[in-house]
Order: C-alpha cells, then sequence, then structure tokens
C-alpha cells in the first residue's frame, strides 16, 4: 500500500490511483484521477479496465454553481450515492461517448469557468455529489475523490469508476488489486487509511487538513513593497508580477501572526473603483473593505488586476453594458450574446500571493462562492465567510440580483 500523500502526489501529476473501500462495504477498487488532468488516453484506459459508467465527484458548491440537480429526489441506492444529472459538455465534442468526449466533459467539471449552459444534459459523465465532511462523513470513493484532489491541491473534482475483472463478468478485489496496482505502477490506498490521515492531521495543533501537495509552480513573484499611508491608516504595499500582470497587496499589521486575519480578495473594476460607477458595487466593496482591515488592525486586500468585467476586459464590458441598458440584458446574458464566457478569472495569483505572506488561515470578505473554493482547494482555510454588502441602488439592483440568483453569490440585502 501507498501513503495518503504519495497518493495525493500522484494524482497532483496527472497519474492514477486505486483507492478500496472496506471489505463490509462496497469491498471494490476504484481508478480515480483528478478531473483537470483527464486525456483522451487516460479514460481510455479506465474504460478497458473499469465498468465504464464513468463518474466525477464534485462537492456541493460546484454542484450547485453549475445547476446540477439530484438524478431522483428519494434516493433508494443500497450506499445513498448522491447522483447527479448526467451530462455532456457541448463544446468541440460529439456524440459525448467517446473517450475523447467524454475527457473533455470531465476536464470541463474541474473547470472554474464551466457555466451551466455549457453542459448538455442528459449526457454520458455521471456527476456525483460528495458529502461535505468529506470520508470522515461517509467513507465513500465519491468522497475520496474530492478529499484526495484537495489535498493535492487541486480542484476537488475527481474522476472515478470501479475496476472490473478482465472478463468484466465480477467486480475486481483483494489481491487482484493489489496484482493490478503493481503491474501497470498505480499507487493504491485504502479509505480507511485516508480517514486515519485526516483525523491525525485535523487533530494536530499546527496542522490543518488539505495541505498544498500540488506541482503547479508558484506564479506571482514579489516585485516592490513600501509603506503607503492613507486616510484610513498606513498600509504596506506590495507589488507581485505573473503573466505579464502586476498586482498589488495591501497590508496593515502582521497577518502572518493573525490565527485568522481579514483578507479580501478584489477584481479590478476600473469603473467602479476609480470612476465610482453605480452600475456595480465595486468600488463601495473596495472602500469598505480597506475600513474593515484597518478597524480590525490587521489584514491584507489583494487587488488582482486582468480582471475587468469578471475577466472579459474593459471594451468588452462597456459592450456588454450597451446590452443592459439598452435590450434588458442581464449581466450574464449580455456577455453570452456577445459570445463571450461568463466568467473567466482564476485566483491561483491571490493564493500565490497569500502563500507569499504567509497566511494559512483567514476570514474572508466575500459574496462569491468561487473565491472560497479557490483557496479551499489550494489549501488555505477559510475559518469565516464574511458577507461584504453594501446597500443596493436603482442603478445595480439588476447586476446584484443576477449575481445571486445565476452566479450563486451571498446578497442578503436585495430583500
Amino acid at each position: 500500500m501507498s501513503t495518503v500523500t504519495e497518493a495525493a502526489r500522484a494524482l497532483a501529476e496527472g497519474k492514477a490511483i486505486l483507492v478500496v473501500d472496506d471489505e463490509d462495504r462496497e469491498n471494490e477498487g476504484d481508478l480515480i484521477m483528478a478531473a483537470e488532468h483527464a486525456t483522451t488516453e487516460s479514460v481510455a484506459f479506465f474504460l478497458e479496465h473499469t465498468s465504464g459508467f464513468l463518474c466525477v465527484s464534485i462537492d456541493e458548491a460546484r454542484a450547485r454553481r453549475l445547476e446540477l440537480g439530484l438524478m431522483v429526489p428519494d434516493n433508494t441506492e443500497r450506499h445513498s450515492t448522491a447522483f447527479l444529472v448526467s451530462v455532456d459538455y457541448q463544446h468541440g465534442t460529439t456524440t459525448g461517448i467517446s473517450a475523447s468526449d467524454r475527457a473533455a466533459t470531465v476536464r470541463a467539471l474541474a473547470d472554474p469557468r464551466l457555466a451551466p449552459t455549457d453542459l448538455a444534459r442528459p449526457g454520458h459523465v455521471m456527476p456525483l455529489l460528495a458529502k461535505p465532511g468529506g470520508v470522515l462523513e461517509r467513507p465513500g470513493h465519491t468522497e475520496a475523490g474530492v478529499d484526495l484532489c484537495r489535498l493535492a491541491g487541486l480542484s476537488g473534482a475527481a474522476l472515478l469508476c470501479e475496476i472490473v475483472t478482465p472478463d468484466r463478468r465480477e467486480m475486481m478485489r483483494g489481491d487482484d488489486l493489489v496484482a493490478f496496482a503493481a503491474a501497470h505502477d498505480i499507487p493504491m490506498i485504502t479509505i480507511d487509511a485516508l480517514r486515519t490521515y485526516r483525523r491525525s492531521v485535523e487533530s494536530a495543533e499546527v496542522a490543518e487538513f488539505r495541505p498544498r501537495i500540488t506541482t503547479r509552480p508558484a506564479v506571482a513573484e514579489r516585485t516592490g513593497q513600501s509603506t503607503l499611508p492613507t486616510d484610513l491608516g498606513t498600509f504596506d504595499a506590495v507589488a507581485y508580477r505573473a503573466r505579464n500582470v502586476e498586482h498589488m497587496a495591501l497590508v496593515m499589521g502582521d497577518p502572518a501572526s493573525d490565527s485568522a486575519p481579514l483578507v479580501r480578495i478584489h477584481s479590478e473594476c476600473i469603473t467602479g473603483d476609480l470612476a465610482g460607477s453605480l452600475r456595480c458595487d465595486c468600488g463601495a466593496q473596495f472602500r469598505n473593505a480597506l475600513a474593515a482591515i484597518a478597524e480590525a488592525g490587521s489584514g491584507v486586500l489583494i487587488y488582482l488586476r486582468g480582471h475587468e468585467g469578471r475577466g472579459i476586459g474593459l471594451g468588452h464590458k462597456l459592450r456588454a453594458y450597451e446590452l443592459q441598458q439598452y435590450e434588458g440584458l442581464d449581466t450574464i446574458d449580455a456577455n453570452l450574446r456577445l459570445g463571450l464566457p461568463i466568467d473567466t478569472r482564476s485566483y491561483d495569483d491571490a493564493c500565490d500571493i497569500l502563500d507569499d505572506l504567509d497566511v494559512r488561515s483567514l476570514r474572508l470578505l466575500t459574496n462569491n462562492p468561487d473565491k472560497v473554493d479557490a483557496l479551499t482547494d489550494h489549501g488555505i482555510r477559510v475559518v469565516e465567510q464574511i458577507a461584504h454588502e453594501s446597500a443596493p441602488t436603482a442603478h445595480n439592483r439588476p447586476y446584484l440580483v443576477a449575481k445571486r440568483d445565476r452566479l450563486g453569490h451571498t446578497l442578503r440585502r436585495l430583500g
């Protein structure tokens, strides 16, 4: 048997692992790999050695964002596996059943930019809903996949399927699974070992679940720093460069010494932050976040450049504004009318910046579940998600309603 850490590292490197549950449960072994690493070749390997009923386990936040509901309201399956509605990725695929088409669907389910409209339903890949507590709440392969992919510093979406005997008549079990893992050089662990690992790590005073074991190198690099006196107090302004984009962290106090400092990840919005546009709440969020950090005496505001218009750029954002104003489209449908994605933002650079600042646990000022997911998947513990709302106005109410109803943002002041 391999160790849990070895299995997580294999997932981070794009390899498959074998996970076995208890003898008194299913007594089966599942091939598991990170969904974002699925290729035509790896899916073909799955189809050759498994039942072929390919599933992707995801967490509740991802299922909610993709509008994936349960297959049936009353689950009578023996182990209460939470099957969601089956899907196919609609772009660049054909019938959805081939290894290449299914690989595209599996990868898409791990992509934070995926929109509900990108998926056809029903399809040929079966999403599964993992319990929030992972294997500690339910000792199933569904939860093991999500736990292990998060432990690997990945999206938390896992491709999985049960291994069958070569004649495909029976489930492969026991020594045959051990021999299979050895023959294909695949790390093999048990769900019980993962449960033990989680308990030991989460109970340790200085350790926490989901340490980062990822092969993705840090991209954001510190390039300059200076004190910055403001009308709210003195911050340290720290510049970072990543992919030819410069970001800034405004740091007050010593957040690394705080068990859970206040943090705001703020996406660039020239119209709101600089011009005071009333079409959005960005300017108010920026100013209120700085005020909250100043009041707390310690914290970080990360200003992410390249996020204008949820990543589509200033020109496209202004074109979308025209559609909203003159055709009554909301912020989502305006992007789609222009042939643009709903949200292309990545929070990898923010995670790198927090790593550089040695912030591993925090209270996050946000209404956006994607930011919580991104930090959690990276291995940063979000102790508390703090609502970050301003009073809605006649100008930004439609925008806020769309964010609440279609993007899953937590906005309670809308009524």
